[in-house]
Order: structure tokens, then sequence, then C-alpha cells
């Protein structure tokens, strides 16, 4: 199994065709790899500028290098059991992927497993920062699906079979009643971590 490293996938991000976009667009991307990637693969209107769009400002600004590398599997299918890019992901072999590769975190294999694991601390839904691991109840259980938070109320995760790994809204009449909690990597705010006194 191969995975390219983060250096790589921006550089195939930065070099890849350009997408149908704007001239807005593209006064307003420059290099910028998110928003590159963003535009690539459909993911922003072509009728209105990318500084337009709050979350997007806030993945550009804020966005760590797990969120990065988490994007760059936009698209990619969906396959229960999956763990890599060429046989595909499900939602916490994809979580559990780009945590070992961007932070060298090793998480458990299942979306329950990883929402006590070790290294992570709880944070509330108010205090969602990009990168952190974002919980729902989707086979009536609580933690039943895994997803990584990308600011402005979306997250990115691999979500069902048929589909590919995807952007998604949380406030969405979906997604909001099944939100069940959120995960930080102690790394990602050792602060935070020191004072929390837990670590679910």
């Amino acid at each position: 199994m191969y995975t390219p490293p983060l250096a790589v996938l921006l550089a195939l991000m930065l070099s890849a065709p350009p997408c149908q976009a704007s001239p807005a667009h593209a006064a307003t991307t420059g290099t910028d790899p998110v928003l590159q990637l963003l535009l690539e693969r459909g993911l922003l209107p072509s009728q209105a500028p990318a500084e337009s769009r709050p979350w997007v400002r806030e993945v550009r600004d804020r966005a760590s290098d797990l969120v990065v590398s988490a994007m760059a599997f936009l698209g990619v299918t969906y396959r229960r059991g999956g763990n890599s890019f060429d046989e595909g992901f499900d939602c916490s072999g994809f979580t559990r992927h780009v945590f070992e590769h961007s932070l060298g975190m090793k998480l458990p294999r299942q979306a329950d497993e990883q929402a006590e694991a070790a290294g992570l601390i709880q944070v509330g839904r108010e205090e969602l920062r990009p990168g952190d691991l974002v919980f729902f109840n989707t086979l009536r259980r609580t933690f039943s699906h895994v997803g990584i938070y990308v600011g402005e109320g979306r997250f990115i995760h691999a979500p069902k079979p048929g589909a590919a790994i995807r952007i998604e809204d949380m406030g969405s009449s979906y997604w909001q009643p099944r939100f069940t909690g959120a995960r930080r990597a102690q790394s990602a705010n050792p602060t935070a971590a020191a004072q929390s006194g837990h670590g679910r």
C-alpha cells in the first residue's frame, strides 16, 4: 500500500488541470491548495467568489496539514472495511488513515473505539476547530459514524456504500440531530489537553 506524502499531494493538487471556474475565482484563489482543490472537485459555486464563502475562508486560514491531507481524498469511493486510497475507505478507515499519516497517531479501527482512544480530548460542538473528529449516531449507536471537521459547521467523511468521500453540513436536517460528540488530538492543543484532565 503506497501513501503519497503531504508534499506530493499538495504538488499534485497545484499541478492539476484547471477547473471550470470564473475569473473571479482565479483571482481569489491564487496558489492556495485548499481552495484550488475545492474548485477542482466542484465544491464551490462558479457564480460567486470563493472569498464569499465563510467556511472556505476558515479552512484556508486555519487548515492544518491534517485537513489538507483529508481533503486530498475527496471523491475516493466508500468501501466497507476499506483502509487505503486504492481500495477505498469506510468512515473510520478514512479518519484512521488521515490521523496516522498526518499526525503519526494510530487510532483504533472502529468509530466507537476512536471516540474512546487515548491521546484524544473531548470538545464541545461550540469549540470545534478544523481537524477535530466529529461523531454521529447513524446506526442506533452513539458513536457509529465519524468524520473530520473542516470549519463553519462542515465535515469531511466517507458516508456510505455507493458514495464517495465528501464534505457535508453538520447543521443539515439529517446530521444535526445525530451529532454525538467531538474529539481533538492532544498534540493539536496541548494547553486544552492539560486543562481538561480527561482523554475521551
